[in-house]
């Protein structure tokens, strides 16, 4: 992007190039301080995640897909109450309209916290994922749990420069995690097929929940775009090689705004093929309440959030539960609003509050 361009009328997202860290730092460092103020989004290019390991991931993600009907619904989200599993295509709304997608939900290891009743309910949200037949896929597992703990890794350091970034050292939000055997993250694999009809949303606009989202634009179709601060959608199109990283509302929450969550939406594919995708979203600690953490940042980087100016509207409203809730239950509640089906079973309490009339047709966090 031109240093020219006023920062909220950004035009394209910026490519950060993770090999400078090697030789360049600082500039690296500034590159993504302006990317996390000013824009919301950013291309990862020369990360760490194996390109093998990639290759082996897209290659499987036809063959999920094609997998028997029946053996897609023997693993469907309802039968976990970890909200992990097999969605039918057109079972979410966004904004009011279908999101024409098909997708998996999956996750990184992790044993569940909940044990009984009476322990925190949002610590049943994260748990074992389910995995389809291994005699019909075989070794789409290994790969699979192999990619999750690469980005898993990569999210780690991102994260650590993300709050040097902002002027608050390398460990300058840890407090927002846990030690690794009490964390989850989780991950879609993402089908958008060609759809031929009045309606091309394959996702409608939103945010995501948490600090950080790596997406995997596994095919070679457009469809992605971002909204910029003048309220214009920017196309962000693959780069082959690359992860998509977005910000979530969490971060923009406890940086007092100074992050930007960026309202993001998906165009169903034109041409013949479907378009796949992998977002990896990275979570904080299920207890973490963030109003109980205060940042403080150096002025110079008050000063580029200050230089950027009044943000215009955008297109989704969701996760404001953050000033009075934990993480986890704000989750938990986002889930339960796109998957009534899997809270009425699991959760039948929370629920009767959410829905008191009944179960809606459709799902819709936003």
């Amino acid at each position: 992007m031109s240093s020219t361009n006023t920062p909220r009328d950004f035009s394209a997202v910026p490519v950060l190039d993770y090999g400078l860290l090697q030789s360049e730092a600082t500039q690296f460092l500034e590159q993504l301080r302006h990317a996390l103020v000013n824009v919301g989004f950013l291309y990862l290019s020369n990360h760490t995640v194996s390109q093998d390991n990639i290759d082996l991931v897209i290659d499987y993600i036809p063959k999920l897909f094609a997998l028997p009907q029946n053996a897609k619904d023997d693993i469907k989200m309802s039968n976990s109450e970890h909200f992990l599993g097999y969605s039918r295509f057109g079972a979410e709304f966004t904004k009011g309209s279908v999101d024409q997608r098909e997708q998996f939900d999956f996750a990184t290891k992790h044993i569940s916290r909940w044990k009984k009743q009476g322990d925190p309910e949002h610590h049943r949200l994260w748990g074992s994922p389910q995995w389809p037949d291994e005699k019909l896929i075989p070794g789409f597992r290994d790969v699979f749990e192999l990619y999750l703990e690469q980005v898993d890794t990569l999210s780690q350091g991102f994260t650590r420069l993300m709050a040097e970034a902002f002027g608050l050292g390398p460990d300058g939000l840890s407090q927002f995690y846990d030690t690794p055997d009490l964390m989850q993250h989780r991950a879609k694999i993402v089908k958008y097929p060609v759809v031929n009809g009045p309606s091309d949303q394959g996702v409608g606009p939103h945010y995501d929940a948490g600090f950080l989202t790596f997406l995997l634009q596994a095919s070679d179709h457009q469809g992605l775009q971002v909204q910029n601060f003048a309220g214009e959608w920017i196309d962000v199109p693959p780069i082959p090689g690359t992860f998509v990283v977005n910000l979530g509302k969490a971060l923009e929450f406890i940086t007092q705004g100074l992050a930007r969550a960026t309202s993001h939406r998906v165009l169903s594919p034109k041409g013949s093929t479907p378009r796949y995708s992998i977002p990896f979203f990275q979570n904080i600690g299920l207890d973490k309440k963030l109003t109980e953490h205060v940042l403080h940042f150096p002025p110079e980087v008050l000063a580029v959030r200050d230089a950027r100016g009044k943000v215009a509207a955008t297109d989704a409203v969701n996760f404001s539960e953050f000033d009075n809730e934990p993480s986890g239950k704000v989750n938990l509640i986002g889930r339960v609003k796109s998957h009534p089906d899997v809270a009425e079973r699991h959760y039948p309490e929370l629920f009767r509050q959410i829905f008191p009339s009944g179960r809606p047709a459709f799902g819709s966090a936003y």
